[in-house]
């Protein structure tokens, strides 16, 4: 092999060794992220644990917490919206990162409800396991997921209660908006029957969870 002929054969072997590299370190730094991710769900439950001090409960806890935000995961993506996995923030909670720009006040409530609707449901399961199998444990981690959803309901700030109230006001006074061709063409009274939907939905999850919370309460739960 003459001289021009390795040079190509070992420039186009560093080309494929550079593709392979970058390659690699693409897939490191994407899966790298969903293991931090992954990670600091168990960060959590062992900071949790020592503040319940057990283990299996702050487990339990942090599930209920990803049920939670998994269902503003769920509904974001069914809108097909970009949205994060979960991350976890020991002694505090979890989150994750919505893009909600240019979405109606409709949808974002429906974001914001379906976390502490999911988060409901599953202290729910887990309140019938526990009545069921007679388990106070069981019962006092379904009064928690109560308690921590109806919480987040509260019409304040960031919190999904907040969200949602927001929303509603906006979609009260936001006119209806025609378009044609992209292009906005005139502007209509707002539809107030969206605001009503979404304070009925609002009034009553966040009834379903007061009761919910209350019920385990006189159970024996705390």
């Amino acid at each position: 092999m003459d001289r021009q002929g390795l040079v190509r054969q070992l420039r186009h072997s560093l080309e494929r060794a550079g593709s392979v590299a970058l390659g690699l370190g693409l897939a490191a730094l994407k899966w790298g992220f969903v293991f931090a991710k992954f990670f600091s769900f168990f960060i959590s439950v062992a900071a949790f644990s020592f503040w319940f001090h057990s283990w299996s409960f702050a487990f339990g806890f942090v599930l209920l917490i990803a049920i939670h935000e998994l269902g503003h995961v769920f509904e974001a993506r069914r809108q097909g919206l970009k949205v994060s996995l979960p991350t976890f923030i020991p002694f505090i909670g979890a989150y994750v990162t919505i893009e909600r720009a240019g979405l109606t006040p409709w949808r974002n409530a429906l974001i914001s409800l379906a976390g502490p609707l999911f988060g409901g449901a599953a202290a729910a399961v887990v309140w019938g396991v526990g009545a069921e199998r007679g388990s106070e444990m069981l019962q006092v981690l379904a009064n928690m997921g109560f308690l921590l959803n109806a919480f987040n309901m509260l019409p304040i700030g960031f919190l999904d209660g907040g969200q949602t109230a927001h929303a509603a006001r906006e979609a009260w006074r936001m006119p209806v908006i025609q378009f044609e061709s992209g292009v906005p063409v005139a502007a209509f009274a707002p539809d107030r029957s969206r605001a009503v939907m979404i304070v009925s939905l609002y009034v009553t999850l966040a009834s379903l969870l007061v009761i919910g919370m209350l019920a385990t309460r006189v159970n024996g739960a705390l």
